[in-house]
């Protein structure tokens, strides 16, 4: 049993992670508008956090949970822990942006201006939008005896002014929402424009149009996070659709987790704020303005293309290449011929995956589709395609995971349309989500019927696809498609006992099937064979991994582990994990891909798919890992494992549980990105 002192906590864990994004955002030596990205990319994630992990955090106080979890935390000091950490890291924040990022776009001609600051032809314009977009959606509220205090939703931007009556100087407060009818920051000018004024600055410039005849006397901007953790129990209902819609509406109306107000406020606003918000004080995050910096995407997106990353275009993947894209009978053949390995954002996700489904959808040889959709675009060319195929008359599966968090609406409204088309959807089994990512295509061939499919690393999204590291495999092996065959009819009817050849499928064979390998890693140590584990993943957190791999380490088998965010293992333990190495990578993809390699004795076993080492993968969602067979696929995987371990790439090494950058070589010199190394890689190979 892994005791708690061996563990690091998954919270503070993610928080370390969230503090590599900051770091990369500090790192003057990357371009410029990807530094403004990173930093809108930190408060994004930290949003998420507050609204989900904090949220469920507070729910346990609330209810009086008191008990230590695994790393050895009541909620209330890990509530405590959260907090201390969370405002070192918006300080960080905050200092990175007025001190290092803001001078530096300002050499650059791109300016974050108050209105004092505008010219008068800048103020002229934007004293006519104003007037002509914004003042006629602001509704400011007032609070006394009549009005109550108004309802403040999720992540709105808010404005709290004190007004006073002139005549009986009398104050007032009074909320202003800054409403989303512009982006967050406005250009200065109609067109080319690189200087902005914050949306809530503009509008705090025309407070007199608000409140004619009273004096101005002050005024705060503040955002509220709110609780939106879903609280859905699928085996209690009957129609799991309209539940979750009904839930989605409840959603919104969840309680404060957290305040964010600007420094300065005055004390007496931020009791009143304080007590009608009803939050605790460990919620109330103060900082410097402008508040919400995920509005920095918009800068971030400015033309100035010396200031970016150096453009980049996916890669056709060989086997597919030079296909004419109408001939399917061609596109199909190659497939027969040899599994394809696919890496994206480096080889085309749309020149392999959507155009595996669209040409099921077109092709009239192509009987059935099987599919399961978690996460995907808002004009997802994949849904489409399913929906064109059952409007052809094709049996078409579609297993829609509605409680993907935060896509639950999007997906409700293509489970409609594909409903309508005539797809059969489902939305998986009882109690567990489908997270697994998969399709199944069944042709009608000249020797009978033939099965194509497709097993992946990451969403059927064409958009994400284009900047997050996945990999994928497309096959018509008749043993791969068997399994799809048989977990597609355990998603859709009932087969819980199905036994699978490539694939381990969670809750039922993925985690002791994962553990027994460890195991065996162990035992051929001791018998003097080769041995090894290395592991890429986007989290660590499972107990009984954690535990397996301090045992494997301890009889000295190598364990090395890629983790991209969470990691409760500690490293540098003495007789532990002395031995284990432990990196993470970010940059300019996001790094998704999971990949499972054991040195077993020399027959290396190399596994991809969806699952991360976590308890809710393992146990409560439906995923899938699948063994790669080819040779040349598993020297590619090979080299991507060993270039993430190469002391000549930049990386994160994990030291106990403080993460520790290696960014410079011994001499000083700047150690080499994976993720343009991987570019160069692939552009290289296609010439």
């Amino acid at each position: 049993m892994v005791h708690s002192d061996q563990l690091t906590d998954r919270e503070l864990s993610w928080l370390s992670f969230n503090q590599r994004v900051l770091e990369l955002a500090e790192d003057v030596s990357l371009p410029l508008l990807e530094r403004v990205r990173f930093l809108g990319i930190f408060s994004s994630n930290l949003d998420e956090f507050f609204m989900v992990r904090v949220a469920t955090l507070k729910t346990k106080i609330d209810s009086g949970i008191t008990s230590r979890n695994s790393a050895g935390f009541t909620p209330h000091e890990l509530l405590k822990e959260i907090s201390e950490k969370t405002r070192t890291l918006i300080d960080r924040q905050y200092a990175c942006l007025h001190e290092s990022i803001l001078p530096a776009l300002s050499t650059e001609g791109i300016a974050l201006v108050s209105w004092e600051e505008m010219d008068l032809q800048e103020r002229e314009y934007a004293t006519g939008l104003f007037n002509e977009r914004i003042f006629p959606v602001l509704t400011p509220l007032a609070v006394d005896p009549s009005h109550p205090f108004p309802y403040i939703s999720g992540l709105s931007l808010n404005l709290a002014v004190i007004v006073k009556n002139k005549t009986t100087a009398e104050e007032f407060f009074a909320r202003v929402k800054v409403p989303p009818v512009l982006s967050r920051f406005v250009a200065t000018s109609p067109s080319g424009s690189k200087r902005f004024i914050p949306l809530e600055d503009l509008i705090t410039a025309h407070l007199h149009q608000l409140f004619p005849g009273m004096e101005i006397e002050d005024h705060f901007t503040f955002r509220v996070t709110r609780n939106q953790d879903l609280e859905l129990d699928d085996e209690e209902t009957e129609d799991l659709l309209s539940s979750l819609e009904q839930e989605l509406l409840r959603r919104r109306f969840g309680p404060p987790v957290r305040l964010e107000i600007e420094s300065g406020i005055k004390q007496e606003l931020l009791h009143k704020l304080t007590q009608e918000l009803e939050i605790d004080p460990s919620g109330i995050m103060t900082s410097r303005t402008p508040l919400d910096l995920t509005g920095l995407f918009k800068i971030a997106d400015v033309d100035m293309p010396h200031l970016k990353f150096s453009n980049f275009r996916s890669q056709n993947v060989p086997a597919l290449s030079g296909i004419d894209l109408e001939d399917s009978d061609a596109f199909f053949a190659s497939i027969r011929r040899e599994e394809i390995l696919l890496h994206h954002p480096y080889e085309s996700f749309t020149g392999s995956v959507v155009q595996f489904l669209n040409h099921a959808a077109q092709d009239p040889h192509v009987l059935a589709i099987k599919q399961t959709l978690y996460r995907t675009s808002g004009d997802s060319p994949i849904v489409e395609a399913l929906i064109e195929a059952a409007e052809a008359g094709k049996q078409v599966l579609a297993v829609v995971e509605i409680r993907a968090r935060f896509d639950e609406q999007a997906n409700v409204r293509w489970a409609r349309k594909l409903e309508a088309a005539g797809a059969h959807v489902v939305y998986g089994l009882m109690g567990l989500k489908t997270h697994a990512k998969l399709s199944l295509v069944i042709r009608d061939e000249s020797h009978g019927l033939q099965r194509y499919c497709h097993v992946g690393t990451g969403n059927y999204n064409p958009k994400t696809a284009r900047f997050y590291e996945d990999l994928g495999l497309i096959s018509a092996d008749p043993v791969l498609t068997e399994d799809l065959m048989k977990l597609f009819n355990q998603l859709s009817g009932f087969a819980p006992q199905s036994e699978y050849a490539r694939l381990l499928v969670a809750p039922r064979t993925l985690r002791s099937g994962l553990l027994a390998k460890i195991d065996r890693e162990i035992e051929n140590h001791k018998a003097g064979l080769k041995s090894g584990i290395q592991f890429k993943l986007n989290s660590l957190l499972d107990e009984d991994f954690v535990e397996a791999l301090y045992k494997a380490s301890e009889h000295g088998v190598p364990v090395e582990l890629i983790i991209r965010g969470i990691c409760a293992l500690r490293t540098n333990m003495p007789g532990l994990s002395e031995d284990i190495k432990v990196r993470s990578i970010l940059g300019r993809f996001l790094e998704h891909s999971r990949i499972f390699h054991f040195v077993n004795s020399g027959s290396d076993e190399y596994w991809i798919g969806s699952a991360d080492l976590m308890h809710r993968n393992l146990d409560r969602r439906v995923e899938s890992l699948v063994r790669l067979d080819n040779a040349s696929h598993k020297k590619e995987l090979q080299r991507i494992l060993d270039l993430s371990f190469s002391p000549g790439v930049s990386s994160w090494h994990l030291k106990k549980d403080e993460w520790v950058r290696h960014a410079l070589s011994a001499n000083g010199e700047k150690l080499a990105d994976i993720q343009e190394a991987m570019i160069a890689h692939y552009q290289k190979e296609r010439l």
